[in-house]
């Protein structure tokens, strides 16, 4: 198992992780198209942002990506792994290798919009809601999600 910077070419791959994990939760393949736009990962999306692949036996089964919000802040923009490898411990691996990344910068605070049945993974990791968004899907909000450094779970 490694981690390593994403390349743009990966693209599509990191792309279908992101449609396939959120279709994980039970929405259908209408909603997911629906969504589309906001689930694809682009070249220029690579070339900007922090994007990391998880690699197990030569395959990319999962990915995060981060930008900084401000100075001391960073947002958490994804973090997905294939269905096939949900629940088995690979999400916490991604959220460890992130936090290690931030070590040397002088981050307090990472951010982040949690899909909605996922928010108990961030809880147990130390994340608190601090808000909620509204999505397109009525009475379905998106939880802002917030972890002061300091206090991060790594159990």
């Amino acid at each position: 198992m490694t981690i390593e910077k994403a390349k743009p070419n990966d693209d599509q791959i990191l792309t279908e992780i992101t449609k396939k994990s959120k279709a994980y939760w039970g929405y259908s393949k209408e909603q997911i198209e629906n969504w589309s736009q906001f689930l694809t990962v682009s070249k220029e999306y690579i070339e900007t942002k922090s994007v990391y692949n998880l690699i197990v036996e030569d395959q990319i089964i999962g990915y995060y990506s981060f930008f900084h919000e401000s100075e001391n802040t960073i947002k958490l923009d994804n973090l997905f792994v294939l269905p096939d490898f949900i629940g088995k411990g690979f999400g916490k691996v991604l959220m460890n290798d992130f936090l290690i990344r931030l070590k040397d910068q002088s981050v307090h605070k990472v951010i982040l919009n949690s899909e909605p049945n996922a928010e108990e993974f961030y809880s147990k990791l130390g994340f608190v809601k601090v808000g909620q968004i509204e999505t397109s899907i009525k009475d379905r909000y998106m939880p802002i999600m917030e972890l002061l450094i300091e206090n991060y779970k790594n159990e």
